[in-house]
């Protein structure tokens, strides 16, 4: 991997960036409903990406073949994924929404053994026994918080968030044998996204008064467009065209730790020896679910 420089760089951007959006998300759903968060970070990237490829002449029809593959992954990774994602930092904190959506690359190694992208391994059963055992942890000393509704639905609508990533890479990879303009299909996927949670953020609010959304969680909605949208949806893209989906999703770890350290010194979340030991259970757990020697050397 690091003998390509551009491969790197897409690998570091989105154990980065993604790192940084569920503090984005969680400033954000403040004081804005969370799916006109989702929607209008996904409809203002379609738009950039609108004037980009007008810029480059480079808008065209893709052809309905490809328009449908472009709309499953919007539905998986843009509406399930990221929507629900978003849903529920309003009833958690962004340390545990991140702790949750860090199992996905386990998630991702189960479904690659179901396609027969990868085969089944004892290290891989011992990485998701130790994932899951972080996950229990998690919740040993906090059944009391799963006797709160809304709490409740927030941790299902992250499990939620993780199937749609998951089956969401899967397909990526799946698309990915032939060449495409990753710029086009985010365009179509980002404003059919956006366009579709939108739609949700009416039905669903109870009130949409502009005048209460603040500064700080409409430049949150901004920043998660341009950076946790476009770049880093971008970079994903171009990685999965030259590694394996369990590649570039072991570095969700990093996310995870971004997520928590930003948690804790923006908007003073707590972070128990508990909530660490669990942290440390899953990262293990993923890291030994995915990792191979050599595994980091462009395929």
């Amino acid at each position: 991997m690091f003998k390509d420089p551009k491969l790197a760089l897409a690998i570091i951007t989105v154990a980065l960036v993604w790192g940084t959006t569920f503090l984005g998300i969680r400033i954000a759903v403040e004081t804005i409903p969370p799916w006109f968060v989702a929607g209008i970070r996904q409809f203002l990237a379609g738009i950039i990406l609108l004037v980009i490829l007008l810029f480059r002449q480079k808008l065209k029809w893709i052809g309905w073949r490809n328009f449908g593959n472009q709309m499953v992954l919007a539905c998986l990774m843009l509406i399930v994924a990221n929507g629900m994602t978003t849903v529920a930092e309003k009833h958690l904190t962004s340390s545990l929404a991140s702790l949750i959506s860090s199992t996905s690359p386990i998630a991702v190694f189960i479904l690659s053994i179901a396609f027969s992208m990868q085969k089944f391994s004892i290290r891989g059963l011992v990485g998701i026994l130790l994932g899951f055992s972080g996950i229990l942890l998690i919740f040993k000393d906090g059944l009391q918080d799963l006797l709160n509704p809304e709490f409740r639905m927030g941790v299902l609508y992250m499990f939620f968030a993780i199937s749609g990533w998951a089956f969401g890479t899967i397909f990526t990879k799946k698309m990915n044998s032939a060449p495409q303009d990753i710029s086009l299909n985010l365009f179509y996927q980002f404003s059919f996204a956006g366009i579709i949670q939108i739609i949700f953020g009416f039905i669903s609010a109870d009130q949409s008064d502009l005048s209460t959304w603040s500064v700080k969680s409409i430049l949150a909605t901004v920043y998660l467009a341009v950076f946790g949208s476009i770049i880093a949806f971008f970079a994903f893209h171009t990685a999965l065209k030259k590694i394996t989906p369990s590649q570039i999703s072991i570095l969700s770890y990093i996310n995870t730790i971004i997520a928590i350290f930003l948690g804790w010194l923006i908007l003073d979340e707590p972070i128990s020896f508990t909530f660490i030991t669990a942290a440390a259970l899953i990262i293990t757990g993923v890291f030994i679910t995915n990792y191979k020697p050599g595994m980091f050397r462009r395929s």
